[in-house]
């Protein structure tokens, strides 16, 4: 238990310091509590995206562009900032046509961007659209909205179940590289402890009600089977969708061998 908490500790702090995820199809998306920290991903299909805000208070409003650093990516992404609907006199725009791009890399997730325009302010109350588009509506980008860091446990299992869809699609990465961070490695140490330590409870339960464990004893060649199937459980998981209940059972069937 002492150990969990030590690693809950640590791996916790990773995650408020992040945006909270979002990957959106086309068309029109609604933000929800705007001073949050959020991260939207998508890609231009033809047509600019358009994110929407409406505040019946003044609120610190922060927008940045920016688009995954991988070959062929372009960047030309750029938005415009407009307050109930005058469109001939926006708020601002975020040019990235005519901007100096910077690397930047982002730890939580061990990914790296280039970072385009970015606009922050203290936005009068009424409503807000921010369009982004680039030359032919095509690009990949990841619009952040709100500085605010509030993650939850809601939005903790939100995070690990599309960061590795974000590697995949929007950085052409493999899931696999989601544990070469600290939020993957974090989450893996986790659930691994955790379950042992579910495990554990189980079968000092389990000793007491039935005399026999249902596996029966444990030998060297069953140890080696239970070894065999936990990994292979465990890394079909981080390969594809990180999925917890699988990750559970692989450490299930590891404690087992244990």
């Amino acid at each position: 238990m002492k150990r969990i908490l030590i690693t809950l500790f640590v791996f916790l702090p990773m995650l408020v310091s992040a945006h909270q995820p979002r990957v959106v199809d086309v068309g029109t998306t609604t933000v929800d509590n705007p001073e949050i920290s959020k991260a939207y991903y998508s890609k231009l299909t033809g047509e600019p995206a358009v994110y929407t805000i409406s505040s019946d208070e003044p609120f610190d409003l922060y927008v940045s562009v920016l688009v995954p650093d991988i070959v062929n990516q372009k960047t030309d992404v750029s938005a415009v900032i407009i307050k109930n609907g005058d469109t001939k006199n926006p708020v601002t725009i975020l040019d990235g046509m005519n901007f100096n791009w910077e690397k930047f890399h982002e730890p939580f997730g061990n990914d790296e961007y280039l970072m385009g325009p970015e606009y922050k302010e203290k936005a009068e109350a009424g409503n807000y659209e921010i369009r982004v588009w680039s030359s032919n509506n095509d690009s990949k980008y990841a619009l952040a909205i709100g500085e605010r860091e509030n993650f939850g446990f809601v939005e903790t299992k939100n995070t690990l179940y599309l960061v590795p869809q974000i590697k995949k699609n929007f950085f052409e990465k493999s899931p696999i590289d989601f544990v070469l961070s600290p939020i993957g490695i974090g989450y893996l140490i986790v659930m691994i402890l955790g379950t042992f330590l579910l495990s554990f409870i189980v079968r000092l339960l389990w000793r007491n009600w039935v005399k026999n464990p249902i596996f029966g004893e444990i030998n060297g060649r069953k140890r080696i089977y239970l070894i065999l199937i936990s990994l292979a459980l465990l890394l079909t998981a981080i390969a594809t969708t990180w999925t917890p209940l699988q990750i559970f059972f692989a450490g299930v069937i590891l404690f087992l061998a244990f």
